[in-house]
């Protein structure tokens, strides 16, 4: 089960040292949010970047299933759905009546057109493998059967993360900056490098679906500006806002202020093509020179719980592999100079805008300096670090990032990943995890997989996140806790 939110703002009066914002009378049809990245497009099958379904998923665009803030799969554009026993068949039974936005009718033709075109050769979609493993099939206008080449648990839950959206055929090329989906929300404006709008449709299948009429969201990455924004009252709530800004907030009667488990791994990435970082004892030596508690509390004010691999406390066949690499400066010497590594090595390191990363790179520098390793700091927007670091010509040595997809291990099976890890016997056990259907091997297939991304440091892990959200004590319906990152606009209202 997923840790829940602590709830760390009290609703009694409490003595302050400042006075109180004079917030202005809030219209009770709209909101201001913010986000700390503006997402380079608005289409989530075409890009990795969180920040789209930060805006789309549930509200432009919709998927078969849904996932909940207690990580429980649930109905959605499918009302329903069979599995076979061999675990390989799916049968969706299809929600009638429904339309996109443009008017085109939502069926089984649109779901067929979907995942053919996420799993096809053009595809762009980060889940091209998930859905390149599945074939379509059209029964009938409201049926649709799913057909898996592997066995996969897993499979309604992927189904309602962003990547699965349904999409409109003739609407699909242009959804990245004219998004057309089934939700009950619309694209009304988008101000790059500022805000982008959503109003509601009011040709949704449930019209009091949404109590909201408009959402703004605003794009704030400074931490100090993300705190004074709301503060002053120009954003009633922030998602998975800088831990720094927190304890602003924490004895103010006007606001509530959660914290969130998460199925996130905040990792320092190493490009394992890279030379000397393509040598697992050099990779060792950076993850002995780190001293992950100390890091969380540098990157994160101590928002986190450590990790060991590429996997979480509470997810299906955890193992706790934090022993494997330990903080051991000396031993981070001894590896280096077994490699033959001449020092002080010179490395870079690209950074993110995120807080964490700024505030976790100084760290890092640090902690990497007492071992011989002097690492330059190169500071870069987010859609530089998406095209060059993550895409592109994966150009750099290290980077921070964390990583919030729930199952993302299958990553590490594809060399061409931008941290450029190859192992075939990763690649063995994985498939192993895929194909397996009984609780108990698959959660020994899991644990062998965590393992040998420890052993052979494939990157720094780090921590698993908490997400702290800060907003308006009148504002009702956030997320309780952060499986995927999602605002579900139609949940939230004001009191």
């Amino acid at each position: 089960m997923m840790k829940r939110r602590t709830v760390l703002a009290s609703a009694a009066a409490s003595t302050l040292p400042l006075a109180l914002p004079a917030f202005a009378q809030k219209s009770k049809d709209s909101i201001v949010m913010a986000m700390a990245l503006e997402p380079p497009g608005l289409d989530p099958t075409a890009g990795a970047a969180s920040a789209i379904a930060e805006i789309v998923l549930y509200n432009v665009f919709e998927t078969l299933t849904k996932i909940n803030s207690d990580g429980k799969v649930t109905p959605l554009l499918a009302e329903s759905w069979e599995v076979s026993p061999d675990l390989k068949t799916y049968t969706f039974k299809l929600r009638k009546g429904v339309k996109f936005q443009n008017g085109e009718p939502f069926n089984a033709q649109a779901v067929k057109f979907s995942f053919d075109r996420a799993g096809g050769e053009k595809s762009t979609n980060k889940d091209k493998r998930t859905f390149a493993n599945l074939s379509a099939q059209v029964v009938d206008d409201n049926t649709v059967v799913l057909l898996n080449k592997e066995i996969d648990p897993d499979l309604p839950f992927l189904l309602g993360q962003a990547t699965a959206i349904i999409v409109e055929p003739k609407s699909a090329e242009t959804n990245a900056t004219k998004p057309v989906g089934t939700g009950p929300y619309r694209l009304e404006n988008w101000t790059r490098g500022s805000s982008a709008v959503l109003t509601k449709w009011d040709g949704y299948r449930s019209p009091s679906h949404a109590k909201l009429r408009r959402v703004t969201f605003r794009f704030i990455s400074d931490p100090a500006a993300q705190a004074a924004s709301v503060l002053s009252g120009d954003v009633d709530a922030f998602p998975r806002i800088a831990t720094r800004a927190v304890a602003q907030f924490r004895n103010n009667p006007q606001y509530q202020v959660y914290l969130g488990g998460s199925r996130a791994k905040t990792i320092v990435s190493i490009n394992n093509k890279h030379k000397p970082l393509d040598d697992v004892r050099v990779r060792r030596a950076i993850l002995a020179a780190i001293d992950r508690k100390a890091f969380i509390e540098a990157a994160a004010d101590g928002f986190g719980t450590p990790i060991g691999s590429h996997y979480v406390p509470g997810a299906e066949g955890f193992v706790d592999t934090t022993s494997v690499n330990p903080y051991d400066p000396e031993k981070a010497k001894r590896l280096l100079a077994e490699a033959g590594v001449k020092t002080p090595l010179e490395l870079t390191m690209t950074l993110p805008p995120p807080a964490y990363a700024r505030q976790g790179g100084e760290f890092i520098v640090a902690q990497l300096a007492k071992v011989g390793i002097t690492v330059k700091v190169q500071n870069v927007e987010w859609a530089q670090w998406l095209s060059n670091t993550f895409g592109g010509p994966h150009n750099y040595d290290l980077t921070i990032i964390s990583h919030v997809e729930p199952f993302d291990l299958g990553n590490y099976a594809k060399p061409d990943y931008y941290w450029g890890y190859a192992n075939p016997k990763f690649s063995e056990a994985y498939n192993k995890v895929k194909s397996t259907g009984n609780a108990a091997e698959r959660a020994k297939y899991l644990g062998e997989v965590q393992r040998l991304l420890a052993q052979d440091a494939a990157n720094g892990y780090m921590y698993q996140p908490q997400f702290p959200t800060v907003a308006r004590k009148e504002v009702k319906g956030l997320w309780k806790d952060m499986p995927i990152f999602c605002n579900d606009l139609a949940a939230i209202s004001w009191a």
